[in-house]
């Protein structure tokens, strides 16, 4: 009977061993204790962590460019507009774009009865500084007239009539006068910010002219 005991002893002993230590249910926690080792974690801050890369996106940013245009100009204008635009190197991004448009206000010099009389009136002029005129041939109200510019707004034609009043200009007055007159546009194109604002700047110093977005 003492043997018999020392066996069942010496047999539970073994199942418990072979259970404990080399059954088929420890061999996933044993590979897990293998492939995760505490002592070898490193907790990060967020402020170690590298860099993000740079978003790619198509259209994620902007050149900030445009395309302007300045004017109008009549076409004795153009040419000291064109002028006014030289500093800034413009090269090939400056075009011309000429359209007919309506003007329906105008600053003039009323009719002067003849011809002689328009011609000297337009050498006092002259004299004046004022080198933009024109003297109207055509039969009717105005004939000898002396046409100092028209427009396409009544704001337009007061500010050139004003800037004529600061010449010494006395006699020119400012009417409604409907007509087709050609006009000339200067488009800059790939104008980014701080051109836009040299633009800007060079057409607050020709009255009545504008900067808008190219046609």
């Amino acid at each position: 009977m003492r043997v018999l005991f020392l066996l069942l002893v010496l047999a539970n002993v073994a199942f418990y061993a072979w259970s404990r230590y080399g059954g088929p249910g420890d061999a996933q926690p044993a590979s897990r204790a293998r492939e995760i080792e505490p002592e070898k974690l490193k907790v990060i801050a967020p402020g170690d962590l590298p860099p993000s890369a740079p978003s790619t996106k198509a259209g994620s940013t902007s050149t900030g460019s445009a395309c302007l245009e300045w004017g109008s100009f009549t076409l004795a204008e153009a040419p000291r507009a064109e002028q006014a635009l030289e500093p800034l190197a413009l090269g090939a991004r400056l075009t011309q774009r000429r359209a007919d448009e309506l003007a329906a206000w105008w600053v003039f010099i009323p009719a002067q009865g003849s011809r002689q009389a328009a011609v000297r009136k337009a050498a006092e002029l002259k004299d004046l500084g004022v080198e933009e005129l024109f003297i109207v041939p055509d039969e009717g109200e105005h004939r000898w007239a002396i046409s100092l510019g028209v427009f396409r707004t009544e704001e337009a034609a007061q500010a050139r009539l004003a800037a004529l009043r600061s010449q010494g200009v006395r006699s020119a007055r400012v009417g409604a006068r409907e007509t087709v007159v050609p006009r000339v546009w200067f488009q800059v194109k790939s104008a980014d910010a701080g051109l836009q604002a040299r633009l800007k700047a060079i057409a607050r110093q020709a009255e009545g002219t504008e900067i808008k977005e190219c046609l």
